[in-house]
């Protein structure tokens, strides 16, 4: 196993507080492989392998355990003398889990750590029931600079190996596979489908399974691109690829989406009042090659991917991020963290002067005097445009400084 130290040192800070710690992410972003490096963690730390709890619910050996009764029991009769931590993997599949965490929780000397592939993980009903007992730790794929990690590449060539990291993804497993092309695409085709049948389809009792599919064909189509459930229900069933759809089930389809990990919404807001406008929101997929897999490897749109795997980026760096609009532009990031707000442009290349005027003018509108950034391809050798900063996207993933 290769150690993802950002995340495992989120768990090594918070191990031994009173916090639940949740850990939540798509499916197969590296969330079950970070539970085993934290339970290896522990072993070599001291803590005897009895005082240790480890249940993977995708695991057929568990499956007796089906309830939060049968859960409660089944930790309490492995509990031994001195704290125990337990570590509960996709415990979503246990019905009404959350009793028997909190239960658990309360009760004994213990520290614990669960992981899910769904928000409802975090529903309403767990916050309250938990008190605001817990922190989630949000998992994502790979970053670019963790690809080369796994890969064990260095940094010659790095325009072919930025290239293949959008092709592929960023899922952990693709670095076994990616030199065996059908492999990648079975592989990510069956995590699609798993993604779809348990997260979406099973969990929330879809019958339109066709609607749901052409609704996810739409999101990838138009990754970064303004819609609304109108938009898309209106574009459905103008084009009769369905003509059942309407905007609240479409409403409905999308939040499930969310769920699942599979897709983020960003909402616009406005910069100089800085409220949320509830106009039309943008999507960004978990990972690349979910996306190419949907759509096919031959029609990737290269300026839309490196829009998504610099959102990626930001929500990795911590950033709440969010579509800014100021007068008649629109800038493709506002990131904000306690500390500062950056506003970062996105463009494959600035070289045609058009472009490069479009992507200053919607920076320069903003009034005030925080960091402003356009991100490209270009290697160029101007960095900076009245204090509007011009950074490589590769730079920028591998936080080089130049």
């Amino acid at each position: 196993m290769i150690t993802r130290e950002f995340y495992l040192n989120r768990l090594i800070e918070a191990k031994d507080t009173e916090f639940i710690k949740v850990i939540t992410g798509v499916r197969r972003s590296g969330k079950s492989t970070l539970l085993l490096m934290f339970k290896e963690y522990l072993l070599l730390n001291g803590v005897k392998e009895e005082n240790i709890i480890h249940i993977n619910f995708e695991f057929s050996m568990f499956d007796e355990i089906k309830d939060y009764r049968d859960l409660y029991n089944y930790i309490k009769k492995y509990l031994v003398k001195g704290k125990s931590y337990i570590l509960l993997d996709e415990v979503q599949n246990v019905l009404k889990w959350e009793k028997a965490v909190n239960g658990i929780n309360l009760d004994f000397d213990v520290d614990i750590y669960i992981t899910g592939s769904n928000a409802y993980l975090l529903s309403s009903e767990l916050a309250t029931l938990l008190s605001g007992r817990y922190i989630e730790i949000k998992m994502y794929p790979l970053s670019f600079k963790e690809y080369l990690k796994f890969n064990n590449y260095d940094l010659t060539n790095i325009e072919d190996k930025f290239n293949e990291y959008l092709k592929y993804g960023g899922l952990p497993a693709i670095t076994h596979i990616k030199d065996k092309d059908n492999l990648v695409m079975t592989y990510l085709n069956d995590i699609y489908n798993t993604i779809v049948k348990k997260d979406i389809i099973e969990r929330n009792g879809i019958k339109d399974i066709a609607l749901l599919e052409n609704l996810i064909r739409y999101i990838s189509s138009n990754i970064g691109s303004s819609i609304s459930a109108n938009k898309i229900s209106d574009y459905l069933n103008s084009n009769k690829i369905t003509t059942k759809s309407n905007h609240q089930t479409i409403d409905n389809y999308l939040k499930m989406l969310e769920n699942a990990f599979i897709v983020y919404k960003v909402e616009r807001s406005d910069i100089k009042s800085k409220s949320i406008l509830k106009t039309l929101g943008k999507y960004y997929l978990a990972d690349t090659g979910i996306r190419n897999i949907i759509l096919g490897f031959r029609n990737i749109d290269e300026g839309n991917l490196l829009k998504n795997v610099v959102y990626l980026e930001l929500l990795r760096r911590g950033y709440k991020i969010s579509i800014g609009k100021t007068f008649d532009y629109e800038v493709d990031f506002i990131a904000e963290n306690v500390n500062t707000i950056k506003y970062y442009q996105v463009s494959r290349s600035i070289k045609d002067s058009k472009v490069l005027e479009r992507e200053l003018k919607s920076l320069e509108s903003i009034q005030d005097n925080y960091e402003k950034i356009i991100l490209t391809m270009d290697k160029t050798i101007n960095k900076d445009y009245n204090g509007i900063k011009v950074i490589n996207i590769i730079d920028f993933l591998l936080d080089i400084k130049k």
